[in-house]
C-alpha cells in the first residue's frame, strides 16, 4: 500500500482467505441500532489488526421488508489508507436445511464474463467470457446440468467457486443491478439477487461434507447449498485491472445487497 509492504495471514494455501485468522465474521459487534424490522451493527477494527493498516470503523445493516426481503447496507471510513471487501456468506437451499442437495435448483446470473482462477484458486486477472462454457447462466440453467463436464475451473473448484463481472444493467429503483435468480422447482421458492458491486461469487458448498451441523441438527452435505456473495472481485489489489478496493482517508466504503424471496406463480 503505497510502497510499504504488510503482510497478511496466510490462511489458505499460502493465501488469505476471509479477512484472516480471525475476520470479520469472527469477532463480536456492538447493536447500535434496532426497530422491530431492522437491526445496526458496528465495530472499530484497530490499526494492523490481522496486518490491515488504519483504525477502520465499519457498519452493517439488516433489514426485513415487507417485499419479503432481506437488505444488507454496509459502509466504513478509515484514517489509514487500506483495503475493503465485504460481502454476505450465507448458505441457502431453497428445498430446507437439510433437503439434500441444490443441484435441481435453476440458475441465472447476469453476467457476461468472469473472473478465471489458478491451481490456488486466486484470480488469473483475466476476464473471460461465459458464453460457450459451463459458466454461462445468463439463461436460467439447474445447476447440476454442467458441474461434472471436463472442465478445468471447475475441476480447480470442485464444482463452481468463481465470481462473476456483472453486467451493468438492468436496474431497480434503488439503483441496484440485477445480479442473479435461483429458483427450486420443487418447492416454488425464488430467490432474487440485487446489488451496487462489480462482481458476484458463485459457490455450490464443494467442500461440505456432513461434518458441520446445523441448527436443526442436520449435517450441511455436499453441494447441499448454494452462496451468491456480492463483492469487489477477489485478489483485486493484486490486480491492477480489477475494480479498486483501496479506502483512502476521508472516503466512505458503502456496498449493497438484497436478497429478495418469493414463489413461483
Amino acid at each position: 500500500m503505497d510502497g510499504v509492504s504488510y503482510p497478511l495471514a496466510e490462511n489458505n494455501n499460502g493465501n488469505h482467505l476471509h479477512g484472516g485468522i480471525q475476520g470479520f465474521h469472527a469477532v463480536v459487534w456492538d447493536v447500535t441500532d434496532k426497530n422491530d424490522n431492522t437491526v445496526e451493527f458496528t465495530r472499530i477494527s484497530p490499526d494492523m489488526e490481522e496486518g490491515y493498516p488504519g483504525n477502520l470503523k465499519v457498519k452493517v445493516q439488516y433489514t426485513l421488508t415487507d417485499a419479503n426481503e432481506l437488505v444488507m447496507r454496509y459502509s466504513a471510513e478509515t484514517d489509514a489508507p487500506t483495503v475493503v471487501n465485504l460481502t454476505h456468506h450465507s448458505f441457502f437451499n431453497l428445498k430446507g436445511e437439510g433437503e439434500g442437495d441444490i443441484l435441481d435448483h435453476v440458475l441465472q446470473i447476469n453476467a457476461d464474463y468472469f473472473t478465471p482462477v489458478d491451481a490456488g484458486s486466486i484470480p488469473l486477472g483475466e476476464i473471460r467470457p461465459v458464453v460457450d462454457t459451463p459458466y454461462d447462466f445468463n439463461s436460467p440453467k439447474a445447476i447440476g446440468a454442467r458441474i461434472e463436464v471436463e472442465d478445468a475451473q471447475l475441476q480447480i473448484g470442485k464444482g463452481y467457486d468463481i465470481n462473476y463481472v456483472l453486467n451493468d444493467t438492468p436496474l431497480t429503483n434503488e439503483g441496484l443491478v440485477f445480479a442473479a435468480k435461483v429458483t427450486s422447482p420443487s418447492t416454488g421458492r425464488v430467490m432474487e439477487v440485487f446489488t451496487n458491486e462489480p462482481g458476484i461469487q458463485l459457490y455450490t458448498g464443494n467442500y461440505l461434507d456432513g461434518t458441520a451441523i446445523g441448527k436443526s441438527g442436520r449435517p450441511y452435505l455436499f453441494r447441499g447449498a448454494i452462496c451468491l456473495e456480492t463483492q469487489h472481485f477477489p485478489d483485486s489489489p493484486n490486480k491492477k485491472d480489477f475494480p479498486s478496493t483501496v479506502l483512502r482517508p476521508g472516503q466512505t466504503y458503502g456496498s449493497s445487497c438484497i436478497y429478495k424471496f418469493s414463489t413461483l406463480p
